[in-house]
């Protein structure tokens, strides 16, 4: 009996040890555990789900408070100042007024020139001698190659002070659409529209039906 007494005794120091080891490893695995979770914490409150919540950016001096279904891509939607910002816009513009995607691009004041100031400062001058029908109400002027403009068009409205301008690029590819751009100022802010050119049908309701949608983010 004290033979296995002292063997205990001597088998004591190392099981206590082991002991000691275990719970130290158990702690800091505990440690590692709870630091996760508080990162993943930190990190699910600073991130917003793709179709919730709002987005702060400024642009051009203005600070916006953007959807998050707003953003084209997923990479866009974190705050802070921008030179440029990518959006999609669903508005009421298709046919029989069906909503349809417009790719939006916003941009400093200072870095583009809206279309109705373009239509006199430069297509004017580079306009063909035809014309070609199309939406009621729209005129549609091709441009001059030699102009660099080779295979487009311009459709605007030759009755209005403020006229609709959309400038619309014939497509590279026979299976492509008709792709039209239209810039617009708000502010301090440039709105750049493109969409298919199917949309000019609808050109008088345009700005009717983007304005809610700009306004929501606070461009007005």
């Amino acid at each position: 009996m004290p033979t296995a007494v002292a063997e205990s005794a001597k088998a004591r120091p190392g099981t206590v040890g082991f002991n000691l080891l275990a719970i130290l490893i158990a702690t800091a695995l505990s440690g590692l555990g709870i630091a996760y979770l508080i990162d993943r914490a930190v990190r699910a409150a600073n991130e917003v789900p793709l179709a919730e919540g709002t987005i702060t950016r400024g642009i051009g001096g203005v600070e916006l408070k953007i959807p998050a279904a707003f953003f084209r891509n997923d990479e866009e939607r974190s705050e802070g100042f921008a030179d440029e910002i990518e959006l999609v816009a669903r508005l009421p513009l298709g046919i029989d007024g069906r909503d349809i995607e417009i790719e939006v691009t916003l941009l400093p004041r200072s870095r583009a020139r809206p279309s109705a100031i373009l239509l006199d400062g430069v297509y004017l001058h580079q306009f063909e001698d035809m014309q070609l029908s199309g939406p009621p109400g729209l005129v549609g002027k091709p441009l001059t190659a030699n102009g660099g403009f080779a295979g487009e068009t311009v459709w605007y409205d030759a009755l209005s002070i403020d006229p609709f301008v959309a400038k619309c690029l014939a497509p590279i590819a026979p299976e492509e659409p008709t792709r039209c751009l239209r810039t617009v100022v708000r502010g301090n802010v440039a709105v750049v529209y493109a969409f298919g050119e199917d949309v000019l049908m609808n050109w008088r309701k345009f700005d009717e039906a983007a304005e809610p949608w700009l306004a929501e983010m606070g461009i007005r």
